[in-house]
């Protein structure tokens, strides 16, 4: 009798692990759909729209902010409730008198916040149709001999991002994304970090795009002689700045000198040959008492227990191999700056990336 019950649980825990091996399989399966409702809800306004609520609204405040057709009404209603329970919006209440407001994500998706840091163009940037398709390709890319010299982005689509965007006209787009970025990131580390800047009287920010990390050091920093490099055709896309001098130039070739030399999100686009390269150029462009100051990520060896953070630079690190870019963790950023000519660093973590101070 005992073991014929024994039997029973037995079925019974594995029948159980199998619907929750389901579940889970289907929950990995279903991670887009958290994307692009996300997008939706930046492409909507739905972010500006509680905000100009004062932080609350309703579905018929949403609605009307928003200009959803009343025929959508009952489908925003699903939407806010997904946007809700993973944790892009807090509601309280139900159906139509349901409060939704703003939580830590959403409110840095808002123009004019508290933060002054709207990252709704990161999100269109990071969700998007061609990203989608490109991912969807790993295994002809893995797999096709044709597709050995070429990007899983070349294999997709077949051209480089970088045609991609002067064809679709999404260079603007992508610019913004980055001032985005460089804007949160700033007001981050001047308010916390500012001492990395110590005893620095000049900085190049070496592919600084439009200049947004430069001019928010040269604003906090006035003693800061700030200057950003970067492709002609970026320069000349790049607002005009009095606290910032432009250059036209490529890193590869030749950086400005300086005391010390600033690259945010640059080293993850390339592999290591390149990497080095631009470190080596950087290298000559300053003094013996100057450093590289990097802003990239530092992939986890498995000490921290944030899984959020461990997935997100992983997830980074599948999106690089789209570009032939890759996400580095410490041993693989020790061993590009020995090769560059480098003999110490620092790494301070701040979020999914890290400060890295570099010292010749």
């Amino acid at each position: 009798m005992a073991s014929g019950m024994q039997h029973k649980n037995a079925i019974s825990t594995a029948t159980e692990g199998l619907i929750q091996a389901q579940l889970e399989l289907y929950h990995h399966s279903l991670g887009y759909v958290k994307s692009v409702a996300l997008r939706a809800a930046t492409e909507l306004g739905i972010p500006d729209a509680i905000h100009r609520h004062g932080g609350v609204a309703t579905l018929s405040d949403i609605a009307t902010e928003t200009g959803i057709h009343p025929s959508k009404y009952s489908h925003l209603r699903r939407l806010m409730h997904a946007l809700a329970v993973t944790g892009i919006f807090s509601v309280e209440g139900s159906d139509d008198d349901a409060e939704y407001k703003l939580t830590a994500v959403s409110s840095i998706l808002v123009e004019g916040g508290e933060s002054m840091c709207n990252l709704s163009p990161m999100v269109h940037v990071l969700v998007e149709l061609l990203k989608l398709t490109m991912l969807c390709s790993i295994k002809e890319w893995f797999t096709d001999e044709r597709a050995s010299a070429m990007t899983l982005f070349e294999v997709a689509h077949g051209c480089t991002p970088s045609e991609m965007k002067a064809k679709k006209g999404t260079v603007g787009m992508f610019q913004a994304a980055m001032v985005a970025d460089s804007n949160l990131v700033m007001e981050v580390v001047l308010k916390e970090h500012i001492g990395i800047f110590k005893g620095v009287s000049s900085l190049v920010d070496a592919g600084g795009g439009h200049g947004a990390a430069a001019a928010a050091i040269a604003k906090a920093l006035p003693h800061v002689k700030c200057t950003v490099l970067d492709l002609p055709h970026v320069i000349a896309g790049a607002p005009t700045s009095r606290d910032v001098q432009f250059v036209a130039g490529d890193v590869f070739e030749y950086v400005p000198q300086a005391d010390a030399i600033l690259l945010k999100w640059i080293l993850t686009m390339w592999q290591d040959e390149g990497a080095v390269n631009i470190l080596r150029r950087c290298k000559e462009a300053i003094p013996a008492g100057g450093k590289v100051i990097i802003f990239d990520g530092v992939v986890d060896s498995g000490t921290s227990q944030d899984i959020i953070l461990k997935e997100t630079q992983v997830l980074f690190d599948i999106v690089m191999i789209g570009v032939d870019g890759v996400e580095r963790d410490e041993q693989q950023w020790k061993k590009i700056f020995v090769e560059a000519g480098f003999v110490d660093y620092k790494i301070t973590p701040v979020g999914h990336r890290s400060i890295i101070e570099v010292y010749p």
